[in-house]
């Protein structure tokens, strides 16, 4: 069991019609993402062709931000409201989607870049599976 998941279950009032898992896999892939993409970042700064990947930076520190607040928002409960959930979620779910598509890009040159992909196509994932689990 994941901290994630256990502050979930530690919560005392009813989620309500929040599917626990598909929330506790969403913030826990919100978070890896946003690791993941900080790392590439990084890396590409590292990489001797560093200005050919200004955007893929860009893209991974834009996808950073979005990934921590939605994580962030997510994990609380108190006055939940599921238009601002869902906004977020659509927020998260299109940066993941140009983080990887950009990172994509650059896999087959940068193994970082291939890792960020997968990381940002899994998080995208867990934003539409509880998209589609708020009704």
């Amino acid at each position: 069991m994941t901290y994630v998941q256990s502050m979930l279950d530690a919560y005392p009032k009813d989620l309500g019609s929040l599917d626990k898992a598909k929330l506790a896999e969403c913030i826990q892939a919100c978070f890896e993402c946003a690791q993941t993409c900080t790392a590439c970042a990084d890396a590409c700064l590292s990489e001797d062709m560093v200005a050919e990947l200004t955007k893929c930076i860009r893209t991974n520190l834009d996808c950073v931000d979005i990934c921590v607040a939605t994580g962030k928002i997510l994990s609380r409960h108190t006055g939940y409201d599921a238009n601002i959930t869902r906004a977020v979620l659509e927020a998260c779910r299109t940066a993941c989607k140009s983080c990887a598509d950009e990172c994509g890009e650059h896999a087959s040159m940068h193994r970082h870049c291939e890792v960020c992909a997968e990381a940002c196509r899994r998080c995208e994932q867990a934003c539409a599976d509880l998209i589609s689990s708020l009704g």
